[in-house]
C-alpha cells in the first residue's frame, strides 16, 4: 500500500501542492524517489536561523553575516535566510539525485572539511532541525511514513557532506 502525504508550499510561495508517495515497507532510501517537492519551495525558510539559535555554537561557521546576537536578530538576518534558502536548494537537489548523492555533494562536503573546518554532527543536527521544521509546517500531513522516509533522507545527506572527513 501507498501512502500519499500532502506538501504544501510555505505561505508566500508561489509553488502548487505536490504530493509524496512513500511505501512504508522499504528499508532503503527509493522510498523519497517518488518525490515531487521542491525542497526550497515547500520547506518554510526558519530552518538554518533555528539551528543557529538552538545550537548557538554554529553561529561561528556564520561570523560574516553581521548581528547574530539574538534570535530576533537571527530571524531577521537576510543572510542567514538567502543562506538557509541556498542550503535546502542543496538539498532539493540531494532528492533529485537519490542514486548519486556522494557525488552531487562532493565539491560540499570538501569544502565544509578543508576549508571551513565544520564538526560533520552538525549536518546531523541541520537534518534533525529540517524534520521538526516539517513536522510543524505539515502537521497531520507529515505521517509517521513520511517522517521515517524523510529522516532516512537527512541521514544520507549528513553521511554525504561527512564523506570527506572519512
Amino acid at each position: 500500500m501507498w501512502l500519499t502525504a500532502v506538501l504544501r508550499p510555505w505561505p508566500g510561495t508561489s509553488s502548487s501542492r505536490a504530493s509524496a508517495q512513500l511505501h512504508p515497507g522499504q528499508r532503503n532510501h527509493s522510498n523519497c524517489r517518488n518525490m515531487n517537492v521542491s525542497v526550497s519551495a515547500c520547506v518554510p525558510p526558519p530552518s538554518l536561523p533555528r539551528l543557529l539559535i538552538v545550537y548557538p555554537w554554529t553561529q561561528r561557521f556564520f561570523a560574516s553575516f553581521g548581528n547574530l546576537s539574538s534570535p530576533t536578530a537571527i530571524l531577521g538576518n537576510p543572510m542567514v535566510r538567502a543562506h538557509g534558502k541556498k542550503v535546502l536548494t542543496s538539498f532539493g537537489e540531494a532528492v533529485k539525485n537519490l542514486d548519486n548523492i556522494k557525488k552531487s555533494f562532493a565539491q560540499l562536503s570538501k569544502l565544509h572539511c578543508e576549508k571551513l573546518h565544520v564538526d560533520p554532527e552538525n549536518f546531523r543536527l541541520l537534518g534533525d532541525i529540517l524534520i521538526i521544521v516539517l513536522a510543524s509546517h505539515f502537521g497531520k500531513d507529515f505521517t509517521p511514513a513520511c517522517q521515517s522516509a524523510w529522516q532516512k533522507m537527512v541521514r544520507v545527506v549528513a553521511h554525504a557532506l561527512a564523506h570527506e572527513y572519512h
